[in-house]
């Protein structure tokens, strides 16, 4: 019977467990083969307390958030303690090969990386956005975490945290170039994106959204093109240096712009209209973006 809810996995020892595999050597990190991996038919969701990065190949395709792709490169998946991990109910392990490295959040405690593991983004991006791989990355990569997989197997002793530590440090700053590369090198994709979050600002602006609803938040965008708020925002500053936020503010003055100069409504009756519970937020926005009050701004028109 196929589970709806997530099942929780609170520890890398109940992971492997779950999953059919001895014992980890160490019970805040484990590196394990994807191919090796047995999966109960009934669970197609599940929550980690932990991290988790995997690179996988060999399936036709994966749903990865909101979209498919078709895959013959590697694929690199990030997700942080919390997230929710899909999976289809038809796919089988066996199918893929490649890695999954599993690290617990206490395995860090005490260095650096503890803090920094949290800035980077494509942990935020949950499962919208899969990094693709060349062969030349893809290689790597795998040396990176043939050498954690070395230092997992060995004698733990008390240089072993620092020496797996420094090792997913340069994993993740390679991760982050490659990131970057996929933003420049997927511009048509992206561009369409765009494209979709101009459409949807404007409907919002041109319909009765903004009375019933207010001004659109950075959640409710971001859910609507199926992306996570971070990965929208990083797309955004790539593209025209602005976050999310500011590109609705942008919207916004330009549909207060035409109002003051094409409708004799006063700057309170805009404001409402734009979704402003107080007009003085509104001047004050306006003001910010514009130099010029609201009222300023009109009589260029008079």
């Amino acid at each position: 019977m196929e589970t709806k809810t997530p099942l929780r996995i609170k520890s890398i020892t109940e992971g492997h467990r779950l999953a059919k595999l001895p014992k980890p050597h160490h019970p805040l990190i484990s590196v394990v083969d994807v191919s090796e991996l047995t999966r109960d038919a009934g669970v197609t969701a599940v929550v980690f307390d932990f991290y988790t990065i995997s690179l996988k190949r060999g399936c036709d395709t994966l749903f990865y958030g909101q979209q498919q792709y078709d895959f013959d490169e590697g694929i690199m998946g990030f997700t942080a303690p919390g997230q929710i991990l899909r999976g289809d109910a038809s796919d089988s392990a066996h199918r893929l090969e490649g890695w999954m490295l599993f690290i617990h959040p206490d395995f860090l405690w005490n260095t650096p990386l503890a803090k920094k593991i949290r800035q980077y983004e494509f942990f935020g991006y949950s499962a919208h956005e899969a990094l693709f791989l060349s062969d030349k990355e893809e290689t790597l990569i795998n040396s990176i975490v043939d050498h954690i997989k070395q230092e997992y197997h060995s004698s733990i002793d008390k240089f072993s945290q620092d020496v797996i530590v420094a090792q997913l440090e340069l994993l993740f700053t390679y991760a982050q170039r490659f990131y970057e590369r996929q933003f420049i090198t997927r511009k048509i994709t992206n561009s369409k994106v765009l494209d979709r979050l101009e459409q949807v600002l404007t409907d919002y602006f041109n319909q009765e959204d903004l009375l019933l609803k207010g001004l659109p938040k950075v959640q409710d965008i971001a859910d609507t093109l199926h992306m996570s708020t971070k990965y929208l925002s990083s797309l955004l500053k790539q593209h025209t240096g602005q976050t999310t936020q500011q590109h609705i503010h942008h919207k916004l003055i330009e549909k207060a712009k035409e109002m003051l100069s094409t409708t004799d409504l006063s700057v309170s009756e805009i404001a409402y209209e734009l979704g402003f519970e107080h007009s003085q937020s509104f001047s004050k926005l306006f003001k910010t973006k514009t130099k010029q009050s609201p009222l300023e701004f009109r009589q260029c028109f008079n």
